[in-house]
């Protein structure tokens, strides 16, 4: 492999058959016409052996013979049928030429099949290159021209390191010594192109020895995989980030391939169910952690979608870890794209800290609520004083009354019992306002339960009937007769309701010119939705103000907090309602909320 001309398949020179057979002429002449006493007919193995650099098998034979010929030509003309010593030059010079005929072959065969094996490494698109044990280049591939932008004939001769720059993985006497000892490398080396642009290789190397088992040259191999790098690094780098996003998003990965029923986790869900990594994770896991009150919500939804092959998919559930604590988990999941088997990917994200922050919000907007309740209520005092003192001035004087219905002689009994009862009955009256006052003044959970809208409207109004008297305002009811319940708190909703009223009256009283006229409708609105509608003829919605009228702390009073519209939005929004505002087509502006309808009533 040392000859890179002939691996390389380099062509002789056209005056070589002219100069072998004027040389075969020469020697033909010596031999014939000159008294030499020498074998000059073995010069014909020069013939032969250039021969063999221009001919094929046939051309090489047919030359042997022919220097067989001229050399038996040769002793007849010079000799005639003399022996002697003579025809012992002759019978040399004989096998001299057929010897050297059968060399020339072999040669010429050993060339072919070097010649063949350099075409081969020719063709491929590897870089294949051959050094000695001074890592000198002897041979240069097309493939290595591509790779590389180096010409053979640059390449060759120099030192494969100093040419190509090389960054080893590791020290070069170190890769060096196991290629003696084990007869090859494997690795990936930095090689840098004639552009200076710089390559990465996978790059194989096989230690070629001669009979004696010494080291003579070393066959490079090196398939470009800078490309395949690259993406493997990028490869890297997103799962890292994908890493830790989800360490910092708290979102795990995971995998169900339901068929078989194996599970795969990313880090982040092992992570979040603190498991070791080295746990296999299976579906058994996952219920095994699940809070006991959550299984009989869980089980059924894990059955339902792969019963029915559901697509997409969600739930929430609590989960307990070894020391007790319990978190909060959201999974979502998609059906992958797979004909023979139902697998699901998705994500699962703890969000106790989120719960826990939504839980807070809902108690610091319940508390928020409880406070405006009661500063509604302050401001109503005059009302309420108003519809708990009517009932009991007609306690004292229907009492009054059975009094002197009893002192008469004899005494009037069926006028001292309906007194007492008309005193029973403004008891009851007194007692029921006294409730909703306490119920509206009282802090408490929100408890959702069905509830007749109308009726909560009703009661709400007994407490402001007073004030809108004292405020000379109109009410006009339209309530909707049969309406089915809906599903809510009833303290909340009432709230809502006396702040739209309190809003609406504020309104009107700011133009004492015009008929203060406050409608109050329900009806059923959307499927499954319930609206309710508060009017007022006052100022109107400012067009500037109508995209701030539900924002916390902006208000248009002198003396307002700004929070009444923000909370009665809060509410409703939490019982999957929606509360808007828009102008009437004549004076005035209408607040109107939904709120869903009780499922089972629907």
């Amino acid at each position: 492999m040392k000859d890179s001309g002939l691996l390389a398949g380099e062509t002789t020179s056209p005056l070589l058959p002219l100069a072998a057979v004027l040389f075969a002429i020469a020697v033909f002449v010596i031999d014939t016409f000159t008294p030499l006493g020498i074998a000059v007919a073995v010069l014909y193995v020069v013939v032969v052996l250039m021969a063999g650099r221009f001919f094929q098998r046939p051309g090489v034979l047919f030359v042997g013979f022919a220097c067989i010929a001229l050399t038996i030509l040769s002793y007849v003309v010079q000799h005639g049928e003399t022996y002697g010593p003579a025809l012992i030059r002759c019978l040399v010079s004989i096998a001299a030429i057929t010897i050297t005929t059968f060399l020339a072959l072999r040669i010429q065969s050993a060339g072919a099949v070097l010649r063949e094996q350099a075409d081969l490494l020719e063709t491929t698109h590897d870089a294949i290159f051959v050094r000695d044990m001074n890592d000198i280049i002897t041979f240069w591939n097309r493939g290595a021209e591509e790779l590389y932008a180096w010409p053979r004939e640059e390449a060759v001769g120099k030192v494969t390191h100093e040419l190509l720059q090389t960054v080893f993985p590791a020290p070069l006497q170190d890769i060096k010594a196991a290629l003696i000892r084990d007869n090859r490398w494997e690795g990936e080396l930095t090689h840098t192109k004639r552009d200076g642009s710089e390559v990465v290789v996978a790059s194989r190397w096989s230690m070629q020895r001669n009979r004696a088992g010494r080291p003579l040259a070393i066959l490079e191999t090196n398939n470009d995989v800078t490309e395949r790098k690259r993406t493997e690094n990028a490869l890297r780098r997103s799962e890292a980030n994908l890493a830790d996003a989800q360490k910092l998003s708290k979102t795990g990965s995971f995998a169900w391939d339901v068929n078989s029923g194996k599970v795969r986790w990313s880090e982040e869900a092992f992570r979040i169910f603190e498991h070791d990594p080295n746990v296999e994770p299976t579906l058994n896991l996952v219920i095994a952690r699940t809070h006991p009150d959550d299984h009989a919500s869980l089980l059924p939804i894990l059955e339902g979608v792969t019963r029915e092959r559901t697509q997409n998919w969600e739930l929430e559930h609590r989960v307990v870890m070894a020391d007790g604590t319990v978190k909060n988990l959201h999974v979502v999941a998609h059906a992958s794209e797979a004909v023979d088997r139902l697998e699901y990917v998705g994500a699962l994200m703890d969000v106790t800290d989120t719960k826990q922050a939504q839980e807070a919000l809902q108690q610091a907007q319940a508390e928020l609520a409880h406070v405006t309740r009661v500063t509604t209520l302050g401001e109503l005092t005059a009302s309420i004083a108003h519809e708990v003192n009517q009932p009991l001035a007609a306690v004292v004087t229907n009492a009054e009354s059975s009094l002197r219905w009893l002192e008469r002689k004899p005494p009037e009994l069926g006028e001292a019992r309906s007194a007492v009862e008309r005193i029973i009955k403004d008891a009851h009256r007194a007692s029921a306002v006294i409730k909703r006052i306490r119920e509206l003044a009282t802090y408490s959970d929100p408890e959702y339960a069905p509830l007749d809208i109308n009726g909560a409207i009703d009661e709400t109004l007994h407490l402001l009937r007073r004030e809108l008297s004292l405020q000379r305002v109109s009410l006009r009811l339209n309530l909707a007769p049969g309406l089915p319940p809906v599903l809510g708190d009833r303290v909340q909703l009432q709230q809502v309701v006396i702040n739209l009223v309190m809003n609406g009256v504020e309104s009107m009283a700011k133009i004492p010119e015009r008929p203060h006229t406050l409608t109050i409708k329900s009806r059923q609105h959307e499927a499954g939705q319930i609206l309710v509608a508060v009017g007022d003829t006052g100022v109107g919605i400012d067009p500037e103000s109508a995209d701030r009228l539900f924002v916390a702390f902006f208000t248009t009073k002198p003396r307002g907090m700004g929070m009444g519209l923000s909370i009665c939005r809060s509410i409703i929004e939490d019982h999957d309602g929606k509360l808007w505002a828009s102008g009437n087509d004549g004076p005035g502006a209408t607040f109107q909320f939904t709120v869903p309808v009780h499922e089972a009533s629907a």
